[in-house]
């Protein structure tokens, strides 16, 4: 099965009326994921046959009159990593609380494989990652800051600072598919800075890329579906997902006293309201139980 995120920053005018139609043709289209519409354009992942997503990518082309062919980041998956197929209209296509910026007018220059290791070598070269913290501790690039984030609406907050220091250094800017290092580039040259960069394509592209002996990625990269993590080569790596507060874990987790499966892990025990821990342990049990019946419990992984 074929996995593909993209992103487009660009004009929308009707964005309910784009959403409808969306909805409509991925679902004839027997895709699965989730698209994201707003007046600054269009973000999404998708799932399923390598023709039908690419008809999609047509129609939203020439829906709104693309000048440049939809890029995406292609992986591929045994089982399909959503369960259903959603189409939302949101005040952004990525949530930094600056709908007002605009990239398709003013971002950072976007480098590739080569240009991006010959910057973040660089010691006069700021790397920063523009993802959440829990993205940053399951692999990044050497050399990288983490602004220590638990979402990209915190962004701003960092820039900031950043900005009161750093202003005259060189920026190179990362995340995993691009839309986020491409907005945050916007911001960086909204305060002030003169030369940012961002990866083409974000980390997913680079992997695709980059070769083994030039790749300077460090661990696995999160996503955001069920496959939780991908390895160098994109396969689906070595983590699973806290059902309870969506953490990656790692193999430390997962041997923690802490770590109660379906339940809790080491990052939110103690943090759940009894109520809310009593569903889950619930939840737990009777998916023990389809497992035993050879079934599978609503709300499970696929195997």
């Amino acid at each position: 099965m074929n996995i593909v995120s993209f992103y487009r920053f660009t004009d929308v005018d009707d964005p309910a009326k784009l959403k409808s139609r969306l909805q409509a043709l991925c679902d004839r289209k027997d895709l699965l994921g989730t698209i994201l519409v707003a007046d600054e354009g269009v973000n999404g992942t998708l799932a399923g046959g390598g023709e039908e997503i690419r008809a999609v990518f047509d129609w939203i082309e020439s829906s709104l009159s693309l000048q440049e062919t939809l890029q995406g980041r292609w992986s591929e998956a045994t089982d399909a990593p959503f369960r259903r197929m959603r189409v939302r209209v949101k005040k952004e296509i990525v949530t930094l609380g600056r709908p007002d910026i605009r990239p398709d007018r003013l971002t950072g220059k976007r480098v590739g494989v080569k240009a991006w290791n010959a910057l973040i070598c660089d010691p006069a070269t700021l790397v920063i990652d523009t993802r959440n913290q829990y993205e940053f501790e399951v692999g990044t690039f050497r050399n990288a800051i983490d602004p220590r984030t638990d979402s990209f609406r915190e962004f701003p907050e960092f820039a900031k600072h950043l900005a009161a220091t750093e202003r005259d250094r060189r920026l190179t800017m990362f995340c995993t598919g691009g839309i986020r290092c491409e907005k945050a580039t916007a911001l960086m040259l909204e305060l002030g800075f003169s030369e940012v960069y961002q990866l083409q394509g974000g980390i997913l592209k680079y992997l695709e890329e980059v070769a083994d002996e030039d790749n300077l990625w460090q661990g696995e990269c999160f996503v955001f579906d069920t496959r939780v993590a991908l390895d160098r080569d994109r396969a689906e790596g070595g983590y699973v997902q806290c059902h309870a507060c969506r953490r990656p874990l790692g193999k430390e987790d997962l041997a923690s006293p802490d770590y109660r499966e379906g339940v809790a892990c080491p990052h939110c025990i103690g943090t759940l309201h009894a109520e809310r821990e009593k569903r889950l342990e619930e939840r737990r049990r009777q998916v023990a139980l389809a497992d035993q019946r050879g079934t599978q419990h609503i709300g499970a992984r696929p195997d």
